[in-house]
Order: C-alpha cells, then sequence, then structure tokens
C-alpha cells in the first residue's frame, strides 16, 4: 500500500506556481535492514507562469509516475475538489468522450488519467490548511517551489493556449 499526499500552490491565478508530493509506504522487499520501516520520497517543482489547478493535478501525476511497479495500491491524499471530483464522479470520462471541449488543461487530465489507469487507485479528499500534517509539509513544498525563480520550468501548454 502506498500513500501518495500532494497539494498545487500558485501566487496569482495564473502566476508563478509549484506542487509539493509525498509517497510514502512501508518497505516489505528483500533487504532486513529495511524491512518494515516507513520509506518517503518528496517531489516538488515550480513553474513561472501557471494556475493552481494545474499545479494539483501536477502534484498527482508526478506521484504516480514515479511508481515503478504496475498495479500498486495507492491512495492519493489530496485537498484539491477539482481532481477528487472530476475522478470520483466520473466527470472526467465525459471530458474525455467530448474531447474536453471548453474545458481545460487536457494535457494534464490525459497524462493523469493515463497514469492513473496503471494502478488501483482510491481518492481521499482532505480539507486544506486545516492542520493534516502531511497536506501541510506538501503546501509547503508547493509554495517553496514557485518562488524558486532559479529553478522555475516553463508549463509551456499553458502559456502557448493562454496567448491565444
Amino acid at each position: 500500500m502506498i500513500e501518495l499526499y500532494t497539494d498545487g500552490a500558485s501566487s496569482g491565478n495564473p502566476g508563478p506556481g509549484g506542487y509539493g508530493t509525498i509517497l510514502r509506504t512501508i518497505y516489505t522487499g528483500d533487504n532486513e535492514a529495511f524491512k518494515g520501516k516507513l520509506i518517503e520520497k518528496e517531489f516538488s517543482g515550480g513553474y513561472r507562469k501557471t494556475t493552481n489547478n494545474r499545479m494539483e493535478l501536477m502534484a498527482v501525476i508526478v506521484g504516480l509516475e514515479a511508481l515503478k511497479n504496475l498495479q500498486q495500491q495507492v491512495t492519493v491524499y489530496s485537498d484539491s475538489k477539482y481532481v477528487i471530483d472530476a475522478i470520483d464522479k466520473k466527470w472526467v470520462y465525459g471530458w474525455i468522450q467530448k474531447g474536453f471541449a471548453g474545458k481545460k488543461n487536457k494535457d494534464l487530465w490525459l497524462r493523469l488519467m493515463s497514469a492513473y489507469k496503471l494502478h488501483n487507485v482510491r481518492l481521499v479528499w482532505v480539507k486544506g490548511h486545516a492542520g493534516h500534517p502531511l497536506n501541510e509539509r506538501c503546501d509547503r513544498l508547493a509554495v517553496a517551489a514557485s518562488k524558486d525563480k532559479a529553478n522555475w520550468k516553463i508549463d509551456s501548454v499553458f502559456e502557448i493556449e493562454e496567448g491565444k
């Protein structure tokens, strides 16, 4: 069982943004020194111009894409109703069928759903900024990445679409 905690942030919407992701699992491999120990990995990244929703999506994408084995049992914890409801309420499947007509973030939704279908994923909504320690940690990672100008990436799809 893998736990995936995620958060996205942007300063302005659009504006500089970032994501934070924490993967957690109990080691069950052959190395006796690690057996039964909690293993954690953190991921974060920042973009010079993006939106909060895009960063919420990126946080989940990066976590799922980091998994090395297929068909993992994964619980994703997110404070994004946008992400959770779109999948749990099956809205995203309708968006896909309609070619995302009138919807934003097609590139990231397709990428997310490609990673999502490789695993057995359960989504759990957590209230943001309510003191959940791992959600707060993801928020700190996301905000720090959004401010790290030296390492900003370019959200090319967003910037091209916004310029249209």
